[in-house]
């Protein structure tokens, strides 16, 4: 089978009819190194830590770049009191647990860390399950709770790990947002499921837009459904106090499920999911990841708690990050470019044609900005875009220079909307 790689995506190599699993290595090894040719390429190698400028390339030949490819919003990873509070957690406990949390890997820090996190959320009567990643925690929560009897009712926007969490059970998804829709399918499935699962995220990861909360839980609880909100890109930087999309719906005390990741505005490993006490000991000792997996190793979860507490400590981060968010914002709606209708630190700019936004990513790879070029199936074929996370190390000149990179491909490619 031929496949035309001047048009190809990742995605036409999943399943090739007629290809054994070598056959596919073989053709898709083929493509990357076509990709690389012609200066659009993945997995990029960074040889310095997580920050707003990175150092990336080989060992040998490297260069320093704006980074926009991280969700390090509040720019924790390199905050020394979490840094120190790491170092400790090793000094005190060591490097690992070496065993899995039901059979021996249980420790008090994970316990401190299931308490922080839901006291977090105000939610001192439920409790939190910590897992290994934050993909983990969806599709391993979604696939103890949801059986063949049940069904999961998705914005068609949700993360890839929420898909994956599905496998067992059935499956409906509405269009991203869309209210009627969502009522239509929870009016269908009422009285034929046994248990109905809605699961949003808070801030969606592609668009940087946000979910219509309250109106989709008063939806939920009127066709007698659940509600799971996935806020990975919201908490620590949307809502009053930095608890996320759902802090200034007054509804933190009523979601059936929350869940998280400690990977972005924690600026660490690991992910969270929030119920009520009988829940969350129902995935505690059913789930096969809880049970087979061993637990977040003690300068993870000694260092999320610290970050946890930076929040409230320290909220002139979350200050600093909005202002350049806006700042940003305006300067790339001045200049035509489509934003869409972001309203976090995830701010895309939509181009379309993915071989143009691949060219684009190459051009500001060129100018020493580094983002993130997405295209199908992370994205609709036509909807390819630059995607950037915004964070409060980037400083003004960071954020003028990548506008007047910007600009200059505007003037070459003509991505502006029309």
């Amino acid at each position: 089978m031929n496949i035309n790689f001047s048009t190809a995506t990742f995605k036409d190599f999943e399943n090739i009819p007629g290809m054994n699993m070598m056959e596919r290595a073989d053709i898709y090894y083929d493509f990357l190194e076509y990709m690389k040719k012609n200066g659009h390429r993945y997995r990029l190698q960074n040889n310095t830590g997580c920050s707003s400028v990175m150092k990336v390339g080989t060992e040998e030949i490297t260069k320093e770049f704006i980074s926009f490819v991280t969700s390090d919003y509040l720019g924790f990873t390199q905050h020394p009191k979490v840094k120190q509070a790491a170092i400790e957690g090793i000094e005190k406990y060591g490097t690992g647990t070496a065993a899995t949390p039901l059979i021996g890997g249980y420790y008090s820090y994970h316990k401190d860390l299931e308490a922080k996190i839901s006291s977090f959320f105000g939610r001192t009567q439920d409790e939190a399950v910590i897992f290994t990643t934050g993909y983990t925690t969806n599709s391993a929560t979604l696939q103890i709770l949801l059986q063949k009897e049940d069904i999961a009712i998705l914005d068609m926007a949700v993360h890839a790990s929420v898909y994956e969490g599905c496998i067992l059970t059935n499956r409906k998804t509405f269009p991203h947002n869309n209210l009627d829709a969502l009522e239509q399918i929870l009016k269908k499935s009422e009285n034929q499921f046994r248990t109905k699962l809605v699961v949003i995220d808070g801030v969606y990861s592609q668009d940087g837009d946000i979910a219509p909360i309250e109106e989709i839980y008063k939806l939920v609880k009127k066709y007698n459904a659940y509600l799971m909100i996935d806020d990975v890109h919201g908490v620590g930087i949307l809502g009053k106090t930095g608890r996320g999309t759902i802090e200034n719906t007054g509804l933190l005390d009523k979601i059936d499920l929350i869940t998280g990741t400690f990977s972005k505005t924690f600026g660490n490993l690991g992910g969270y999911v929030i119920a009520n006490k009988t829940l969350a000991n129902f995935i505690r000792f059913q789930s096969r990841q809880q049970i087979f997996s061993a637990t977040t190793p003690p300068s993870t979860a000694t260092g999320i708690i610290k970050a946890i507490e930076l929040i409230d400590e320290e909220p002139h981060w979350r200050k600093k990050l909005w202002e350049n968010i806006n700042y940003f914002k305006k300067g790339l709606d001045d200049l035509g470019l489509d934003t869409g209708t972001t309203c976090s630190a995830v701010i895309p700019v939509k181009i379309g044609d993915p071989h143009i936004t691949g060219d684009v990513g190459k051009m500001l790879l060129d100018r020493g900005i580094y983002t993130n070029p997405i295209i199908y199936p992370a994205v609709a074929r036509k909807d390819a875009r630059i995607r950037m996370s915004m964070t409060a190390t980037h400083e003004r000149d960071h954020i003028d220079k990548t506008l007047n990179a910007f600009e200059d491909i505007n003037k070459k490619l003509h991505i502006a909307k029309k």
